[in-house]
Order: structure tokens, then sequence, then C-alpha cells
């Protein structure tokens, strides 16, 4: 009998401690990273792989992805990634994984590409670099430039 009553005190124990630790790593936020691209075709292959390995080791984190300058190159219509691939398919996969894309509405105006060119995922936004700052300063976000 004494020892049935430490077995199920053991049991009821680890049960204790296994819920403990479960509603504990519930409770932490999610991990809220911008990635800053800014250099084109080159820097966006080597970011969406960054991003697929990102999301494969944390699947909760919040990414989003803010461009200006030539980095907006592989979110407009017919881009294709440094192995000639089409970005449209990886842009739609990680969108569709909650991945969030920023295009630079300055960048397009100098540029003068037609707002309608950018992926339908892409959100635009007044400005790239402010957009960086805002997410770091005042949403928490982690800085990563791959």
């Amino acid at each position: 009998m004494f020892k049935f009553l430490a077995v199920l005190k053991t049991l009821m124990l680890g049960a204790v401690l296994a819920t403990s630790l479960q509603a504990n790593a519930q409770a932490q936020p999610a991990v809220k990273v911008v990635y800053h691209l800014s250099d084109g075709i080159p820097q966006a292959t080597r970011a969406i792989q960054n991003i697929r390995n990102h999301l494969a080791a944390d699947p909760t984190a919040k990414i989003v992805v803010v461009t200006h300058g030539a980095g907006i190159d592989f979110l407009l219509d017919g881009a294709n990634n440094t192995a000639g691939q089409p970005f449209s398919g990886a842009i739609g996969d990680l969108s569709a994984k909650g991945v969030g894309f920023f295009v630079c509405n300055n960048t397009l105006v100098s540029r003068n590409i037609d707002p309608g060119k950018v992926a339908m995922e892409a959100k635009i936004v007044p400005s790239g670099v402010a957009e960086v700052a805002r997410l770091q300063a005042r949403e928490g976000f982690v800085y990563l430039r791959p």
C-alpha cells in the first residue's frame, strides 16, 4: 500500500510539473523579427532561405520583411531568385505562414515603379527605413539583416 501511494505521489508530482512547464512555454510571447532588405536579389535569395530556416526552428515567430531601395526588387512582378526561379511561390508560401512583406513607397516613387507591379502579398508603407525603426522602437521587433 505504501509503495502504491509513493508511486501515485510521484505520478501526481510529475503531472503537476509537466502542466506547469507547458503553461510557462505557452505564456512566452512569440519572438518578433524584422528582416531588413535593401541590397537586391542576392540578399533576398538569402533572406528567403533564412526565413524558412527560422520558421522551421521557431514556427511561432512573428516575422516581417521590410524592403527599400534595391531590396524591393524580389517583390516585383516576374522577379526571379539567383537560381532563376520565381520568387512568387516562396512569397506566397511564407505569406501563408504569417510572414508580412512591406515595400517602401519612397522607393517606388523615386524609381518610378507602378505600385500595381508589387506582389499582392506585400503592403506598401510610406518609408521602409521609418517602418524598420518603428517596428524596433515601438513594437519590440529584433532586427536582422541577411
